[in-house]
Formats: structure tokens, sequence, C-alpha cells
């Protein structure tokens, strides 16, 4: 079976284990999501912290790091003192914002069974 083939079997190589690998923390579809729909594709550091409560300073670091790694991202050090860092969405990354943004608008639109999946699981 070819990579982005149909799948027979769940291979460790499937696009859907892929792309769930990709964004198994939650803070990688919102870092993508907080760029592209509040900043218009970049930011500084200071800036997505701020954008993302609930996040620690190393869970971003760590999460731009794995991001930039993935090509998801770049990263921009302008010559100032101190230095200046943005994050930049890549093509790639503009590219994932799509379903992203889909999986997001669904769940706005879909609070409620949300909800319910949430008193599911705590009653278990």
């Amino acid at each position: 079976m070819d990579k982005g083939s149909d799948e027979t079997e769940w291979r460790e190589d499937c696009s859907p284990r892929r792309i769930l690998e990709l964004f198994s923390t939650k803070w990688t579809s919102m870092v993508l999501h907080t760029l592209h729909a509040l900043h218009q594709g970049r930011a500084r550091n200071g800036v997505l912290h701020r954008s993302l409560p609930g996040i620690s300073k190393k869970m971003l670091t760590q999460t731009l790091r794995e991001m930039e790694a993935s090509g998801l991202i770049s990263r921009h050090v302008a010559g100032t003192v101190p230095p200046a860092v943005e994050y930049r969405l890549t093509e790639l990354g503009h590219r994932f914002v799509e379903p992203v943004e889909l999986l997001y608008d669904w769940a706005r639109r879909n609070d409620d069974a949300l909800d319910r999946l949430g008193s599911r699981k705590m009653r278990s």
C-alpha cells in the first residue's frame, strides 16, 4: 500500500495515522488556528502566548519547535537588539489550517454534542 492510498489496514504510515500524529497535542492545532485567525499568519512568541490561555511558556516553545521541524511554521529573527523572533505559517501550514478550521467550526456548531460527550466521559 502506498502512502496516501485507501487504507485496508491501519499501517503505521497510513495518512490518517500520520495526520493524527501531527495533531497528537492540542496545542499544534490551536497555534495554527491562532496564527491564522487572529494574527494573519504571523506573530511573535509573546503575542502567541497571550493569545493561548492555559499554555505554559515551556509548552509553547516546545510546540513551536516541533511545528518548525515539521514545516508548518518558520522562525524569523529580526536583526534588532534584543532580537525579535516572529513565527509565520509556511505554505504547508496554510494548507493544514483548512482542516483545522473545519474541525473548529464543527465543534462550535455541535457544542451541545460535545457537552453530552463530556458528561458521558465523567460518568465512566
